[in-house]
């Protein structure tokens, strides 16, 4: 008991500064400045982390080129994701989506737009997307099934159809997947990975992209957007790992607006009459990844025990502003959220009981584990992943931290033959859509296994079921009932929280600019 108050002291008095930064829900009403985009100056945004190098919008599941392609592609739909309205879309190149019947998806779209490169958007663009982002050989291949499960065809050149017959799954699925990937030109997918799509990227956004320079990426406004050519004259987008960098140069004017800041240096600039803040509850979570391919985390009684001996809401209390209580493997803001009531809470007795069963009483066998983290991308990672491997330690896991930056940490993230390093690893995952299998198919099958590496037939039935629902509310119904608490009884993972999503920048910003709970921005408005 004793031990127990220690703890509770020693975290409760280094986590206070960031406490006291408070919390907000999301403004669906925020916005940024149209000021400045009548000043006529570039904005400087500094990304919390590097890029690939690669543009092929299915290439990767990096959150930088993520953003950068919300200024840059076009998409059938956006998810404003609110906490109120999960499931809420907003129509961009689609004009209008509706089901056929339960394996048919009628999309009709926007005429008279135009890629940067000159090529009027069609139906076919749409058809090269799909196909070719459901391809089993591309690593961000989001789709239900792989491109031989569907039939797209193209009536004329503004309808598209999806057809999942062939699969045998409900075409309802593109529905919130059509917010996700962006769409790409046909001409451009028809040079394949290796082609111009990797080169760089070609869209329907309001911004055209220029070029790469070094840590830099350089956009202009596009002069042939539907909505108009945007305010802001072009956007700077430059990797800045250090947040303390990130912070001095929105303070000093050289950047317009920073993302992924710690909650004491919210605290501090919410004192600078210079400075806006916006906070939102994101669609990120954060998670403890356990390699569920090797030993000891391929036995789900070690997992699990593990879980029980974290403490979340001391994990919670570190990061003050920056996280906002989740039980569940979704965000809040996902379609199917609910608080499992199975989902694994502190529990020393539980934890040893589980530790003992598996054939490792009070930790005594368990091999020398490590557990991965980053610094600088995510707030408070350092400080709450020591506090996570004290905890771990005190119920006889023998874990010690490896803390890198984020190439770094990248490198070490995914699975891979034999299992991925270490043993444990901190990562959150952010879509921009209310889909949640984005999250729970892409980690959890044994198709794709992306992070954790975990095989188990009984979480693949499941999550085929809960796929193959014939209605969104049916498939809510599977989710809620079975399927997440059904993947909580093996935790492959365990979701410390979701991230509070926060930027700063500067208060001449006010109206032009939506922030979207994964980070991505709309700054399409025109000039006045």
């Amino acid at each position: 008991m004793s031990s127990e108050i220690n703890r509770r002291r020693f975290l409760q008095g280094t986590s206070r500064a960031a406490a006291a930064a408070g919390f907000m829900q999301m403004n669906p009403d925020f916005f940024i400045s149209s000021a400045f985009a009548q000043s006529g100056k570039v904005m400087t945004f500094l990304s919390a982390e590097n890029i690939t190098g690669n543009w092929d919008p299915t290439a990767h599941t990096t959150l930088s080129q993520k953003n950068i392609e919300g200024f840059v592609m076009g998409f059938l739909t956006r998810s404003p994701m609110k906490l109120d309205n999960p499931g809420e879309v907003v129509y961009e190149l689609a004009t209008d989506i509706k089901l056929l019947d339960a394996h048919r998806l009628q999309i009709k779209l926007r005429q008279g737009i135009v890629f940067h490169d000159g090529k009027p958007f069609k139906a076919e663009d749409v058809k090269a997307t799909f196909e070719y982002g459901s391809r089993a050989d591309r690593p961000a291949q989001w789709y239900p099934g792989p491109t031989e499960t569907l039939t797209i065809e193209t009536p004329d050149d503004y309808t598209v159809i999806i057809d999942t017959s062939k699969g045998g799954y409900p075409a309802h699925l593109f529905i919130f997947l059509a917010s996700f990937l962006p769409i790409m030109s046909a001409k451009d997918v028809a040079g394949g990975p290796g082609g111009v799509l990797s080169q760089r990227l070609n869209g329907t956004g309001p911004f055209k992209f220029v070029e790469q320079r070094g840590n830099d990426t350089v956009m202009v406004a596009f002069d042939g957007y539907f909505k108009g050519k945007p305010g802001i004259p072009g956007i700077n987008f430059t990797f800045t790992g250090d947040s303390t960098t990130r912070m001095l140069s929105l303070m000093n004017g050289q950047a317009s607006i920073v993302e992924r800041l710690e909650p004491e240096q919210v605290a501090t600039l919410k004192g600078n009459p210079k400075i806006a803040i916006n906070e939102v509850v994101s669609v990120e979570n954060k998670y403890l990844w356990f390699r569920c391919s090797k030993p000891p985390f391929n036995d789900p009684r070690v997992r699990l025990a593990a879980c029980h001996a974290i403490d979340r809401e001391m994990i919670l209390e570190v990061l003050g502003s920056a996280g906002h209580a989740s039980s569940n493997f979704v965000s809040p803001v996902k379609f199917g959220y609910v608080d499992l009531e199975n989902y694994p809470k502190y529990d020393p007795e539980k934890c040893q009981a589980l530790l003992a069963e598996a054939g490792f009483p009070k930790g005594k066998g368990l091999p020398p584990l490590e557990y991965i983290t980053s610094v600088g991308f995510y707030p408070k990672t350092k400080e709450y992943g020591e506090v996570l491997t004290g905890m771990l330690n005190e119920q006889g896991f023998p874990v010690s931290l490896t803390v890198l930056e984020p190439a770094a940490w990248n490198e070490q993230l995914y699975d891979r033959p034999g299992g991925g390093p270490g043993h444990m690893v901190d990562c959150g995952w952010s879509t921009a859509s209310p889909e949640p299998d984005l999250i729970l198919r892409t980690h959890f099958h044994s198709s794709s296994k992306r992070i954790c590496g975990i095989v188990d037939k009984d979480i693949d039935a499941s999550l085929d079921k809960e796929r193959n629902s014939t209605t969104l509310e049916e498939r809510k119904k599977v989710l809620q009932s079975e399927t997440m608490p059904l993947i909580a009884s093996k935790m492959p993972a365990l979701s410390l929280f979701t991230s509070v999503m926060i930027h700063a920048m500067q208060k001449e910003f006010k109206e032009g600019l939506y922030i979207y709970p994964d980070g991505s921005m709309d700054a399409s408005k025109p000039a006045a």
